[in-house]
């Protein structure tokens, strides 16, 4: 049971809640991808290069995650060595390396992704579709606020370009996903009732 504050201060409870919920959120999605052997930086790797074009490179992940290439490289390290994602040496600059999923990562990301999507709407359950609604337009409020902070410039109209592109594409892949869910919740229901009977 989660210990109940009452904040004086709305910036400091607005701040806490955001950072609570943020944490908590990486807490279910770990123990859902965990499932599937795949940690949830492993499965927001393997979704990035799931929706962006071929040739997939390391900085082209870091851009859709929003991170350092630094630590999506050291991610995909790991996952390299886990035999999830595979670097080849095929392009015409010979020091790039694009990646591919590896078939051992296909079916457990599909199934992961199912997992996550349950997820979401599990966590997003509580709120009304007018909820869902305000707290998208709150966030983005708060995301742009966030970019304007780090660079407010070029850099940052780079990124919300490629931001929409790449809602557009995992809304499309969601959408997929979304459809298997149902057929696994149909199924899973089908077997329970047979156990019963």
């Amino acid at each position: 049971m989660p210990i109940k504050f009452k904040f004086e201060n709305p910036y400091m409870g607005a701040w806490i809640l955001l950072r609570q919920t943020y944490n908590l959120v990486l807490k279910c999605e770990d123990r859902t991808f965990s499932e599937y052997e795949l940690t949830t930086e492993q499965h927001a790797v393997l979704m990035a290069m799931k929706h962006i074009d071929a040739p997939v490179r390391v900085t082209d992940i870091a851009r859709w995650l929003e991170r350092s290439v630094n630590s999506v490289s050291m991610i995909i390290d790991r996952m390299v060595k886990a035999g999830l994602v595979r670097r080849i040496r095929d392009l015409p600059d010979r020091r790039e390396v694009r990646l591919v999923i590896a078939s051992k990562a296909e079916k457990d990301f599909v199934l992961a992704t199912v997992a996550g999507w349950g997820l979401i709407q599990e966590i997003l359950s509580p709120l009304s579709d007018e909820d869902k609604l305000t707290l998208i337009r709150l966030l983005e409020r708060l995301r742009d606020k966030a970019y304007d902070y780090l660079n407010s410039g070029e850099v940052v109209e780079e990124v919300r370009r490629n931001e929409t592109e790449n809602m557009a594409q995992f809304m499309k892949q969601a959408a997929k996903y979304k459809s298997l869910s149902a057929l696994e919740a149909k199924r899973q229901s089908g077997e329970k009732e047979k156990a019963i009977c």
